[in-house]
């Protein structure tokens, strides 16, 4: 499920990955054999209709369980196999408190799920030959940088769509939490610290929307046209977008929840993801998702039409880099391609998934086998507490094993929760010390601090204290005392982490100011003008 702090937006990785799949992978020849043959694409099929119809039986009362014990208000899933839409159907309300049922046309925001969906649409773009996935793309994005010169030539839509550009895990989300757009989020990308080039993967959203807004501007057009002009039009996916608006103005949309502290859910907060469109800003129905897991499933052909060339669309589902070291000498590796967690089973099957995942109040998942022709997809307007991830492996268990083999869903909270607990800072700001320091008169620290990354910071002073300000709109947060220079305040948005400090440096008047929360990538540091 990832690991740093902000990686709570994609849920889970795809399970592990089977030792067997090496082998098939390799294409392993018998000794003596005169020309090896290729190796199957996949093990034969295992499941059954039968197998398959008893698991999709079964969905009610594994989706309305799972909604019993965590209090998701709305959910809407779909089953695909054999090219066929087995079941399709909504559970609960839109929004808590209103009559307004979910259905298999209630709109969701797919957060991180628009990855494999933005893969999709790239695929279709390689495709036409505009672009190849090991292009740089660099040339179709003007005055793009990393901090590397000799990476920013190189990196390709294969590195950022397999996460392995070398920039840090979720660089540039705490941009888009203070306000920034797309534009100026990916310009300055060119701060961020880089890892060794293609040798390791850390999840970044922006790297994603830099190779989907490459993508747009080979075409000459947006990413949102884009996306509409390849996949959704052509596929008759009618009610899925990459615009915000889109989602804001359908009148039968799911709108997004979070957890109060006495246990009730609520609809408290709007989540535009325009800025990372192709990473986490599409939004769709149940219904379309089934549209788009037959063409999946069919390698990119639907209805007899060829919607998504085969060729460049199947690379999307090929390993490009390990995420997820084995844990154990016989363990597994887990994998992501080209905008998809992949993973290979205990039966040596491709099983590709992803999980989307909104702190402010949404969570998804996909999951496929493609070898079986089974997928399934599940949208919930709550936001993650492991509901729409466990439906998904409880389904697919029921159609192996006739029944879930784990509390898939208590483990997958706790992975949730697990992460949501590491973003937290390590000082509880609400407990001073007793022994705290006083805090040096107000014009020590009021003036304004500059930062190449986050743009200028601003404290002033007002009869309520001090407030600093950043951002384009900008933002305000309330400066609360802790101990001598250090101040606290509560972060906001997407990744909010809770209370946050802030500490000023240097006598008389304070020469810099640190911001905890936003310097896990040792940027947080702003400079006196």
């Amino acid at each position: 499920m990832g690991v740093r702090r902000r990686a709570r937006h994609h849920g889970r990785t795809a399970l592990t990955a089977a030792a067997v799949a090496s082998l098939l992978s390799a294409g392993y020849a018998a000794p003596g054999s005169a020309s090896a043959a290729a190796p199957p694409p996949q093990p034969p099929p295992q499941l059954t209709q039968a197998k398959v119809d008893d698991a999709v039986g079964k969905l009610d009362g594994i989706v309305q369980d799972g909604m019993k014990k965590t209090g998701v208000p709305g959910v809407a899933v779909v089953v695909v196999y054999k090219d066929r839409v087995l079941y399709l159907k909504g559970f609960g309300e839109r929004k808590v408190g209103q009559s307004a049922a979910v259905d298999p046309d209630t709109v969701f925001e797919l957060a991180s799920l628009s990855k494999p969906l933005a893969s999709t649409v790239v695929a279709g773009v390689v495709g036409s030959k505009a672009i190849s996935w090991d292009d740089p793309v660099a040339g179709q994005l003007p005055g793009f940088a990393l901090k590397d010169p000799w990476v920013t030539g190189h990196v390709t839509y294969a590195d950022f769509f397999s996460h392995r550009s070398g920039l840090p895990d979720h660089a540039g989300d705490l941009l888009e939490d203070l306000g920034y757009n797309r534009t100026y989020i990916l310009d300055h990308l060119r701060h961020e610290p880089l890892s060794p080039f293609r040798a390791g993967y850390a999840y970044t959203n922006y790297g994603v929307t830099a190779a989907g807004q490459a993508a747009a501007n080979i075409k000459d057009t947006t990413w949102e046209k884009l996306a509409e002009d390849t996949l959704y039009g052509p596929a008759g996916m009618n009610s899925t977008s990459s615009r915000f608006a889109d989602y804001d103005h359908a009148k039968d949309k799911a709108v997004n929840h979070v957890k109060a502290a006495d246990g009730t859910w609520q609809a408290k907060y709007v989540r535009d993801a325009d800025a990372q469109s192709p990473a986490g800003g599409a939004s769709s129905t149940a219904r379309d998702m089934g549209t788009w897991l037959r063409l999946q499933l069919a390698n990119g052909k639907l209805d007899g039409q060829q919607i998504i060339p085969a060729d460049p669309l199947e690379r999307t589902h090929l390993p490009e880099i390990v995420a997820q070291p084995p844990r154990a000498p016989a363990g597994r590796a887990g994998f992501y391609g080209l905008g998809w967690n992949v993973g290979y089973d205990d039966q040596g099957r491709l099983r590709l998934s992803h999980s989307g995942a909104f702190e402010l109040g949404a969570n998804t998942n996909v999951t496929m086998l493609p070898g079986e022709q089974l997928g399934i997809a599940v949208l919930t307007n709550g936001a993650p507490v492991g509901l729409a991830d466990s439906v998904a492996l409880n389904f697919f268990d029921t159609a192996q094993y006739g029944k879930p083999t784990a509390d898939w869903l208590s483990l997958v909270d706790q992975l949730y929760q697990q992460q949501e607990r590491a973003g937290r800072s390590p000082t509880d700001y609400t407990e001073p010390p007793q022994n705290a320091a006083a805090a040096r008169p107000e014009d020590a620290y009021t003036g304004t601090y500059a930062n190449d990354f986050y743009g200028p910071l601003t404290v002033t002073a007002d009869q309520g204290g001090l407030t600093m300000s950043l951002g384009p709109k900008p933002m305000r947060f309330r400066l609360t005392h802790y101990d001598g220079d250090t101040f606290s305040f509560e972060t906001v948005g997407e990744n909010a982490t809770g209370l946050s400090g802030v500490t000023f440096k240097g006598g008389g008047q304070a020469a810099k100011v640190t911001v905890e929360a936003w310097d896990q990538d040792g940027l947080g540091t702003f400079t006196r003008r």
